[in-house]
């Protein structure tokens, strides 16, 4: 028994590794998180560039929901089940696909908790993917890090306080899950001396990538913006 979490990257089927579309071409079964049964979530679009559609099936998971810790895991426990009875009556491998990579605020880390616990025997892999971040990097063409710079993200689904803290040094600062708080962090950039890039459904084909003062005061749960370190000259960092 086999489970492996897959990084798809940020949502173009281009940005999927080698390894991940052998794994997505010949697992058992593909499992892919949505919001509702009945929607094709940003995992599944992308998997279904690399795998047969009938392996595909998806995980509802309570992906946007800050305060009902109950609720949460109980689609935490209900997918488990269902990954873990898929294994226990099959004894293949199973992929679990995640936008973005495996092991950066994934949902499959909460999902392989709860199937080790199910099935102490089963193996639990992962395969690393491309990052919101870096598809950011990409798009706006804006190096992430250069020298000795430092690199934060920081998610801002609770709130944006702990921005104006990693503004304060000479990296870097990458922000996910932040649309709701636009104009909170133009202003915290503006106070730090900062450019902000703005970028949302990033590899998709309403890729929007601007400056933040461009934008409107919110944006999608996923929207990102990358805040580059300053730099004065080249190589200055070094």
């Amino acid at each position: 028994m086999r489970l492996i979490g897959v990084g798809v990257g940020p949502g173009d089927p281009e940005l999927v590794t080698l390894k991940a579309v052998r794994v997505l071409a010949t697992a058992g079964r593909v499992f892919v998180p949505v919001l509702d049964a009945a929607d094709t979530g940003r995992a599944e679009a992308t998997v279904r560039a690399h795998a047969s559609h009938e392996r595909i099936e998806r995980l509802v998971f309570a992906l946007n929901e800050r305060t009902d810790t109950a609720r949460r895991e109980r689609h935490w426990d209900a997918a488990g089940s269902r990954v873990a009875q898929w294994l226990r009556d099959t004894g293949g491998t199973a992929a679990f696909a995640t936008i973005g990579d495996p092991n950066v605020y994934s949902t499959f880390g909460y999902l392989a908790q709860t199937v080790r616990d199910l099935l102490p025997d089963v193996v639990v892999e992962t395969i690393p993917g491309i990052t919101a971040m870096q598809a950011m990097a990409a798009a706006s063409g804006t190096p992430l890090v250069e020298g000795t710079e430092p690199l934060t993200l920081l998610p801002l689904a609770r709130g944006v306080e702990p921005l104006r803290d990693a503004l304060t040094g000479d990296g870097t600062v990458v922000v996910y899950k932040g649309g709701r708080h636009l104009r909170r962090i133009a202003e915290l950039a503006k106070d730090a001396g900062r450019d902000a890039v703005y970028g949302e459904h990033l590899g998709l084909p309403d890729e929007r990538v601007r400056s933040l003062s461009d934008v409107d005061d919110s944006g999608p749960y996923l929207a990102t913006v990358l805040l580059p370190a300053r730099r004065s000259s080249r190589g200055g960092k070094l």
